[in-house]
């Protein structure tokens, strides 16, 4: 036989039991009945479908008591402490930045919105009005672009390579 031809056996038999059902192995293993849930749900019942601590209540746990009164307060579990998760420390501050670059952020921002409010608002659009916001949103971008820098910071050191 050729590999052509045992390729088209298979897909003969694969196309014949299509419409086969399936073997299912877990079918001769009996349901858990820890797994049966039941639709009443009785206080009093230790056995029933929260894991057969009586009151309704799984092993694990816990009902914070505070002040709230009618409403149903939800269980947490027992090992979900505070000091069990990681709490990042707190962001350093802000850079505040020089005038230069206040300016240039006002520029390349304040330029665009004076002319949509204009726009939206009716305000007087004189030339010289556009040509100056246009002009302050071009001037603010180029100064950040080039005040951007393209190389390596001062402090990094002879070696630029990873840190672990």
């Amino acid at each position: 036989m050729t590999p052509q031809s045992d390729e088209d056996e298979v897909w003969r038999q694969i196309v014949a039991s299509f419409n086969e059902t399936a073997e299912d192995a877990s079918a001769e293993q009996p349901w858990p009945d820890r797994e049966n849930v039941s639709e009443e749900t009785d206080a009093g019942d230790g056995d029933d479908a929260s894991g057969g601590a009586p009151g309704g209540k799984a092993p694990g746990d816990e009902v914070q008591d505070d002040d709230r009164t009618g409403e149903e307060q939800a269980p947490t579990p027992a090992g979900d402490d505070d000091h069990d998760h990681y709490i990042p420390p707190p962001p350093p501050p802000l850079p505040q930045g020089d005038t230069l670059s206040r300016l240039s952020w006002l520029a390349l921002f304040g330029g665009p919105a004076y002319l949509l409010l204009a726009a939206l608002l009716d305000w007087p659009m004189d030339g010289w009005i556009v040509f100056a916001a246009v002009s302050a949103f071009i001037a603010g971008f180029v100064i950040l672009v080039v005040r951007m820098g393209d190389g390596p910071p001062a402090d990094s050191g002879w070696d630029d390579g990873a840190v672990v």
